[in-house]
């Protein structure tokens, strides 16, 4: 294919196949992400067919992970997670460290370094917001005790990821390869220095965003939309996102994730954030999607028949593991039954901070392509499994709290 035009064929391809793969995954009442992946599987390497360039979708997925980390900014809130603290933090932290351990575990056996163990690990550990908040949405729960605290638990998830994101390219040096048989090498203790260094970054960085941050580009938002001009607001807002991701990365070496995120946290305590978050809506819509395409493009289906047991194993970690740890913390901590059922029933899958968190490893040399492989087929089937595991545990009997 001509280079000149090989982004419009990805694009339109890509575009196209999401379209009808999203549309059958709505019709079958499966979350449209879904069909998204599975188009991108369509436009990889490992189907027949149209091949779309690796690096072009590698940049887009760039763009969709800050917008996607930008979107979860808006709508982060520092009240709503308050109000729901005593359960979703000490939740969240607990279950994300029990299923790491878990993580960890099958790496272990399954002859992996600590390093591709412990991304594994944590890849299982996050659910995807995208496929709760439709399911809460689904059963009309986001309003209830339980819709606030799966979503404040979700919220501690994301920080940590965030932190794990940063760090994660300052140690791994220090994690072993995807071939490593799992030890510490003797001088990772080297590393601590680094460590400090990128939290004192990334503690600073925070610091200037909260509070100059926090005046400029409010101010800045106010001034364009004097203009009265929308075309104008909405490249505003854009133009943070990228522009904050983008400096955090080049000037600090810190990750887009982390710039994005809190551009979008700064923007959602304006006056202006429901006018942005609205106007610029459909273009995180449209390069999630790209985002989700490109993790299909990465998936290599044969991984279903060359290692079904491996991935049976990380599946009954996310579908099994996962939601008896969460109901187990939420009975521990007095929850009611149904409420208790209904987080352990939402957390029961993963999604995009694990696809960002794979890609990362892999890029990093601590996570194989094999292994990346297996924690994707993990992920698919999740997703897929998950509104019927919703429905099933919300249909049980309720017990006496």
């Amino acid at each position: 294919m001509d280079h000149k035009t090989a982004l419009i064929a990805l694009l339109a391809i890509s575009l196209v196949l999401a379209l009808i793969g999203g549309f059958v995954a709505a019709k079958l009442r499966l979350p449209p992400l879904l069909g998204y992946i599975v188009a991108g599987i369509a436009c990889g390497p490992h189907t027949p067919g149209f091949v779309g360039d690796a690096e072009l979708a590698h940049q887009l997925s760039e763009i969709g992970v800050i917008l996607l980390m930008f979107g979860v900014g808006m709508h982060f809130s520092l009240r709503d997670l308050l109000a729901v603290r005593n359960v979703a933090l000490p939740g969240a932290l607990i279950q994300t460290a029990l299923v790491t351990v878990l993580g960890l575990a099958l790496g272990a056996v399954w002859g992996w370094s600590i390093g591709g163990g412990l991304v594994l690990g944590l890849a299982l550990a996050v659910a995807s917001t995208v496929v709760l908040l439709r399911a809460l949405e689904d059963t009309g729960g986001l309003d209830t005790i339980a819709g606030r605290i799966v979503v404040g638990w979700l919220v501690v998830e994301d920080l940590l990821t965030v932190v794990v994101l940063v760090l994660l390219p300052v140690v791994a040096g220090s994690l072993g390869g995807p071939d490593g048989a799992g030890a510490v090498p003797a001088g990772a203790f080297a590393i601590l220095p680094l460590v400090a260094l990128t939290l004192l970054k990334v503690g600073a960085f925070v610091a200037f965003m909260l509070l100059i941050g926090a005046r400029v580009l409010p101010w800045l938002l106010g001034q364009v939309e004097r203009t009265r001009s929308r075309e104008l607001f909405t490249l505003s807002v854009i133009a943070i996102a990228l522009g904050v991701g983008f400096g955090s990365a080049e000037l600090l070496g810190l990750s887009f994730a982390l710039g994005a995120f809190f551009a979008g946290v700064v923007v959602n305590g304006s006056d202006h954030s429901h006018r942005a978050e609205q106007d610029t809506r459909p273009l995180q819509d449209a390069f999630a999607v790209l985002f989700f395409v490109s993790v299909g493009m990465l998936f290599d289906p044969n991984i279903l028949i060359s290692e079904p047991l491996r991935v049976l194993a990380a599946l009954a970690v996310v579908v099994i593991a996962k939601p008896v740890i969460a109901w187990a913390i939420m009975r521990v901590l007095r929850q009611s039954s149904r409420a208790s059922r209904q987080v352990a029933a939402g957390l029961g899958q993963i999604g995009e901070f694990s696809f960002i968190l794979l890609a990362l490893g892999v890029s990093l040399g601590v996570l194989s392509q094999q292994g990346q492989d297996v924690a994707l087929a993990a992920a698919l089937l999740s997703i897929g499994l998950n509104p019927f595991l919703h429905r099933l545990l919300l249909r049980a009997p309720a017990r006496p709290c």
